[in-house]
């Protein structure tokens, strides 16, 4: 009878040994499971943040034309060489003469009421000097003013050689880009 109680016992520690090897299988498999129906939820997720991405790129194609006017008001970077290149051709329209360009300074936007700057609005202040007429200066000041571009005089000051009959216009302008 021994032998037989060695047999049980082999086969039942056998058994407790296959039960062991099954359950944790058993929760392995149970972990993957869950994990891919965590990926899933995040694949729907994806999937749903796609199609809304989608649908509202659709209805931005509607106001492209707004977008674009919006884009050479506030242009991605300061672009000075084309600036500077307006503002020659804006003086020789109305009749001034672009005499020079001071330094400029890029800084990012402080917003009203707020302590701390904005740093994807950039404003650039920079001095020119023109000389003129008056009303040659004032047609000046439309044309910036009718600009797409956002350009603000922030000041103004004029002198006139008594001699001569222009004057010398000094313009601390501002512009503003991303």
């Amino acid at each position: 009878m021994s032998r037989a109680i060695i047999i049980i016992t082999c086969l039942g520690l056998l058994l407790i040994f296959a039960i062991g090897a099954v359950f944790s299988k058993y929760q392995e498999m149970n972990l993957l499971q869950l994990e891919i129906k965590n990926k899933n939820a995040e694949l729907q997720y994806e999937k749903e943040y796609f199609s809304k991405l989608s649908a509202l790129s659709k209805k931005l194609e509607k106001y492209k034309e707004n977008l674009a006017k919006i884009n050479s008001a506030l242009p991605i970077n300061s672009r000075l060489p084309d600036l500077l290149n307006f503002l020659q051709k804006s003086c020789s329209q109305t009749g001034l003469v672009f005499k020079k360009i001071g330094p400029s300074s890029t800084v990012p936007l402080i917003e009203e009421g707020e302590e701390n700057r904005n740093p994807e609005i950039q404003e650039t202040a920079f001095n020119i000097v023109v000389a003129g007429s008056y009303s040659a200066f004032k047609n000046f000041l439309r044309i910036l003013e009718k600009s797409a571009r956002m350009i603000g005089v922030e000041s103004v000051s004029f002198s006139s050689p008594e001699e001569e009959i222009s004057f010398t216009f000094n313009l601390r302008l501002k512009i503003y880009s991303y």
